[in-house]
């Protein structure tokens, strides 16, 4: 019989172990949400190899999607390192490498112009300057903060995450732009997409303010979040330089896999490619 019983301080110790790994923000959030819905449906019930199979049993059944499960399960499997109970560890589901991604949640540079034009429309220059700064660095939602005023000022950006770093080029109109408006806002060093109060920026507060927009724009709010304006950097970059490896490093990618992901053609673009191959009479 299984002694694994998880308790406030059983999560208390992962959060811990996750900070000190230097998990980015975003993923220690998702990490513990994913680990406390799990112990909400044990309901006190010890965790054991069996549970864990009935749990992913029970996400199939809700019809999750692989892809959610298994990042599901990499939460589970690092909560079950960290507390030494390897015994627990789930296995994935396997999932065929994906040949395209789905349209519906596809952010095109027309929804991208069409965002931005509505937040200059607006008067939400904060939003707008920021949606651009993303969409032109490729930089993630949590490294925003290294957009600094000394980093505009130099034209390049140190981020530091993950235990690396790296060094990113700032367009020089965007460099411009980010001091005009720091200048405006009265922000001489340091951070430069803050609250009124003059805190950071969060993830949240960013996500909300973009998908509020949406309804003005006449955007699917399913296309639009922060990660989206990445994904239409790498893939415009892509398109210009045609170098993956030149692109993994700008994303900060430690794997040409990930960065792979990034530039999965959309199914109308895979459909298109089929019907040009003329193998039908």
């Amino acid at each position: 019989m299984s002694n694994h019983i998880l308790s406030g301080e059983s999560i208390d110790a992962f959060t811990v172990y996750l900070k000190n790994e230097e998990r980015a923000p975003g993923t220690v959030e998702k990490y513990l949400r994913d680990v406390r819905t799990f112990t909400v449906w044990l309901n006190g019930k010890p965790v054991t190899k069996e549970a864990v199979t009935e749990w992913k049993e029970h996400l199939l059944s809700q019809h999750y999607t692989p892809s959610t499960i298994n990042a599901t399960l990499a939460a589970l499997n690092g909560l079950f390192h960290c507390l030494g109970w390897e015994d627990c560890r789930a296995r994935f589901l396997k999932v065929q490498r994906r040949m395209f991604r789905d349209s519906s949640r596809e952010l095109t540079r027309s929804d991208y112009d069409a965002l931005v034009a509505t937040a200059k429309e607006r008067g939400q220059e904060r939003l707008d300057l920021l949606m651009e700064a993303i969409c032109a660095t490729g930089v993630r939602v949590s490294e925003v903060r290294y957009l600094t005023v000394e980093a505009a000022q130099r034209g390049r950006a140190e981020i530091a995450l993950k235990g690396k770093i790296r060094t990113i080029l700032l367009p020089s109109k965007l460099c411009r732009k980010l001091l005009k408006y720091a200048k405006k806002e009265k922000i001489v060093s340091g951070e430069i997409f803050l609250t009124r109060n003059g805190k950071p920026l969060s993830r949240g507060q960013i996500w909300a303010e973009m998908k509020r927009l949406c309804q003005y724009a006449h955007v699917d709010p399913s296309k639009v979040f922060p990660h989206n304006l990445r994904h239409l950097f790498a893939t415009a970059f892509y398109r210009a330089c045609k170098d993956i490896v030149k692109l993994a490093d700008v994303l900060g990618h430690s794997s040409i896999e990930t960065t792979r992901i990034y530039l999965l053609t959309s199914g109308a673009e895979h459909q298109r490619q089929l019907d040009r191959l003329g193998l039908v009479s």
